[in-house]
């Protein structure tokens, strides 16, 4: 198979096999990992590019991204 390197959602062949042979409690597991490691990443993002900002802000920032909009914790009662 050849991959189009413009396009990021085509998993590799190896992979996907690899992927078929965990257990849906494995695939949780790599999947919820890597939310973990989005998270981290997107947090150490937001705070070294906005100094300035709390770390509420920087939590409903993380949250709306990762959510791509769906959730906004500033709308949401305290």
């Amino acid at each position: 198979m050849t991959i189009d390197e413009r396009n990021i959602e085509i998993i590799d062949d190896c992979m996907a096999q690899i992927f078929r042979e965990k257990t849906p409690q494995e695939r949780l597991a790599i999947a919820f990992g890597m939310w973990k490691s989005a998270k981290m990443m997107l947090t150490t993002y937001l705070r070294s590019s906005h100094p300035d900002w709390d770390e509420r802000k920087i939590h409903e920032e993380m949250v709306k991204r990762l959510s791509h909009g769906t959730i906004r914790l500033s709308q949401m009662p305290r």
